[in-house]
């Protein structure tokens, strides 16, 4: 067990440069093959991955090529843990508006992007009918629990993963050559 905390802390940029890319293919395979178009909210939630895949390549790569003789930079894991933090905040807000505990924003109620010009098009019959996506309607559940629930415990997992491996003891790492 000792090992695999050894192992998890040292390439924890390389865990979760894998995890992040992961969970975006889940959601764009959940939206390709399964028909499940994202509302405003789930593609903020993606943001947030996008920007720890952005994060965790930058600090993998700069662990490969100092040749990991120190681990991964420990600044690294503690902003993917803001990162990851930040995701839990916009799960946990988009699964308190899908259970009606608050009210969601205009913009994932079908009040966002309306122009005169779309508008015109839908009224003349030239344009494409967009289906809004709202944001507090569910349209999958999982074990009781809905994607922005499992995506509130995936980030929360991923930011405590994160801070333990910016706070891992130094008998984690490589002695100096």
């Amino acid at each position: 067990m000792v090992g695999l905390y050894r192992l998890l802390t040292r390439w924890w940029t390389a865990f979760a440069l894998a995890a992040s890319l992961a969970l975006l293919g889940a959601a764009h395979a959940f939206e390709r093959f399964g028909g499940l178009a994202p509302c405003n909210l789930c593609l903020k939630q993606r943001e947030v991955y996008w920007g720890a895949v952005a994060i965790a390549l930058v600090a993998t790569l700069w662990h490969l090529v100092s040749r990991g003789s120190r681990g991964t930079p420990r600044i690294a894991a503690f902003l993917l843990a803001v990162v990851f933090a930040t995701g839990t905040i916009t799960a946990v807000f988009h699964m308190g508006g899908e259970m009606k505990w608050w009210a969601l924003p205009a913009t994932c109620s079908g009040g966002g992007d309306i122009n005169l010009e779309s508008l015109a098009a839908l009224a003349l019959g030239t344009g494409p009918v967009e289906k809004v996506v709202m944001c507090d309607a569910v349209t999958w559940r999982f074990l009781g629990l809905s994607m922005a629930g499992w995506n509130a415990l995936i980030s929360a997992a991923l930011a405590v993963f994160s801070l333990l491996a910016a706070k891992r003891p130094k008998d984690a790492r490589a002695p100096r050559n």
